[in-house]
């Protein structure tokens, strides 16, 4: 229900901007290619738990290089038509994906510690029937 809410307010809201449809793009582009590069740094996995709070803040460096790069290029390309509209749909779109990311997370997640808890079972299962 969540994922057609997000669908029908996305499409509306194209529909609403449809004659600064670049700008709102830009936005959805930007807001999800930042999102996407801050998540990637942030949350990856390290054997050192002192590195944490450095990717947090590659994380955040990764997101304003992306969209300061992203708004310059558009800019530059006159595709950023209404800045109201590209303001709106990337700070919409980086909800969207951040909650779209750590939906994802979780769920990847869940699989994992389904799998560990079925591995785990066979094994512990196999053990008892050899003796």
């Amino acid at each position: 229900m969540k994922y057609i809410l997000i669908l029908l307010v996305s499409l509306l809201a194209g529909f609403l901007s449809a004659d600064h449809i670049e700008a709102f793009l830009l936005g959805f582009g930007v807001a999800s290619l930042a999102v996407g590069c801050c998540h990637w740094f942030a949350f990856r996995s390290s054997k050192f738990p002192q590195l944490a709070l450095a990717l947090l803040l590659c994380g955040l460096f990764a997101k304003i290089t992306v969209t300061v790069v992203g708004v310059m290029w558009g800019v530059s390309a006159d595709l950023m038509t209404s800045p109201l509209v590209f303001a709106l749909s990337y700070l919409f779109f980086s909800v969207v994906a951040t909650y779209l990311w750590f939906r994802y997370q979780e769920y990847m997640m869940t699989i994992k510690h389904t799998v560990r808890h079925t591995m785990h079972e066979a094994s512990h299962g196999a053990v008892g029937n050899q003796s």
